[in-house]
């Protein structure tokens, strides 16, 4: 099997949903990391962007791959 679509199958999802999907959550990241980031310096700037960012995250990965329930 090609090794591009492998896992997606394995997933249920075609290449290009899997790299819509990955970009998200990856683009996502970067982002809470960059607000953690000056969080660190600025104390009082993105006080709860992290915690929300990572419960969305979560809830994101439930949606997909809780789909059969």
């Amino acid at each position: 099997m090609n090794p591009f679509t492998k896992h997606p199958h394995s997933l249920d999802e075609t290449y290009v949903q899997h790299m819509a999907a990955a970009l998200k959550i990856s683009g996502t990241m970067l982002l809470a990391g960059l607000a953690c980031f000056v969080h660190s310096i600025f104390p009082f700037v993105f006080t709860n962007y992290a915690n929300n960012t990572v419960l969305k995250l979560y809830e994101f990965y439930q949606s997909r791959f809780n789909k059969s329930e």
